[in-house]
């Protein structure tokens, strides 16, 4: 005997009927397919809706697929590593022989995508013409040690960089190290890497030569502390044996003529102890000049740093650079010179430097020697 339930879910139609589905699950399929249209058509089985939304949303993939290559296409262009990783660059570079991969590699290392100089039609350009061959702008001043590259293209970007007299704006601009003259705010730079620049404390009882034929020690022997070098140092300014303080040494011929001849007038600053005190009116004469026996002498300034008795310290400036010319100017005046040094040379002073020691200059302290010789 059949349940009552069962009885009445027959009667209503409730039951699955024989060999199909049940009428909830057919209806609830057909509401499932109707939601995603509202062209769904129950007796074709057309759902015409999804056919708009479709080519919609495939168009814009498409739109993000461009975009997206694009991009890509964008960094393969600047990156090296992409690059090498592109169809066929390992292929190809299989078939180099050593030397060559070598130099691509290290071209690979040296490539900037930042030093690319795009051309942009509304800006105005330079009329400076790069040297065929040359380096770019901006690596030159880092390899002076101006700044960073980064801070280099700022300068060059600022107008104040200029090569060979022209303002030059652009990064990728070549020139020359060896012979392009590159200023930075009318300040000489130098980019050569052959040019050497030091600064000496020469201690008392060492010879102003490079060589001495009587054993003697020389300038010479402290030079050899920087290691060989190719061309002759020029030593800027001699001091007798019992002189001690800064000599110069580079071999800039040009830049070491300047230096010393009165014409271009770089001051040189020497403290000399001589029996203290020092009167007023000694002072005076020494300001206004001294008659020596090779001629008037006058200095640049003098002033008494310490003036007490037995000896006194005086500092003298002046760019004159006759044999022994403080020793002579200070006896003239009745105060002979004890002990002498010269403790600045233009801009370029001692500072904390040893006597015995040498150091090699700054680019800026270069830079200010050039401006100081009229270069």
């Amino acid at each position: 005997m059949n349940k009552p339930h069962d009885d009445s879910i027959r009667r209503r139609g409730g039951g699955r009927p024989r060999g199909g589905r049940g009428h909830f699950e057919q209806t609830g399929r057909r509401e499932h397919r109707d939601r995603r249209g509202a062209h769904f058509d129950q007796d074709t089985g057309d759902d015409r809706r999804t056919a708009p939304g479709r080519k919609q949303r495939d168009g814009q993939r498409g739109e993000r697929t461009q975009r997206a290559q694009a991009e890509r296409r964008q960094r393969h262009a600047h990156d090296p590593r992409a690059r090498r990783s592109g169809r066929g660059g390992r292929g190809a570079e299989r078939g180099l022989s050593p030397q060559a991969r070598a130099r691509l590699r290290i071209l690979r290392d040296e490539y900037d995508p930042w030093d690319d100089d795009p051309v942009d039609p509304d800006e105005e350009r330079d009329t400076y013409v790069d040297v065929p061959g040359g380096i770019r702008l901006q690596k030159a001043l880092a390899q002076a040690g101006v700044a960073s590259r980064r801070a280099c293209e700022e300068l060059i970007a600022a107008g104040r960089v200029s090569v060979d007299g022209q303002i030059v704006r652009r990064f990728g601009a070549r020139v020359d190290p060896e012979k392009s003259e590159i200023r930075v705010d009318g300040m000489r730079v130098v980019t050569s890497q052959n040019l050497r620049y030091y600064a000496l404390n020469k201690p008392r009882g060492v010879v102003s030569t490079m060589f001495d034929p009587e054993g003697r020690p020389t300038i010479g022997d402290y030079a050899a502390q920087i290691g060989p070098i190719e061309e002759r140092l020029f030593h800027v300014g001699r001091l007798d044996t019992d002189t001690e303080g800064l000599i110069l040494l580079t071999n800039d011929g040009e830049l070491a003529n300047r230096l010393t001849h009165p014409r271009y007038k770089v001051t040189k600053t020497y403290l000399a102890k001589v029996p203290g005190p020092v009167p007023r009116d000694v002072i005076r004469q020494i300001r206004k000049g001294v008659e020596l026996d090779d001629g008037f002498v006058k200095v640049d300034s003098f002033r008494v740093i310490d003036n007490i008795e037995p000896k006194a310290l005086v500092e003298i400036r002046l760019h004159e650079g006759r044999k022994h010319i403080v020793r002579r100017l200070m006896k003239a005046v009745g105060h002979p010179v004890s002990d002498l040094a010269r403790t600045q040379i233009g801009p370029v002073g001692l500072n904390n430097l040893k006597s015995g020691t040498i150091r090699a200059l700054t680019s800026q302290e270069v830079s200010e020697l050039y401006t100081a010789a009229g270069m």
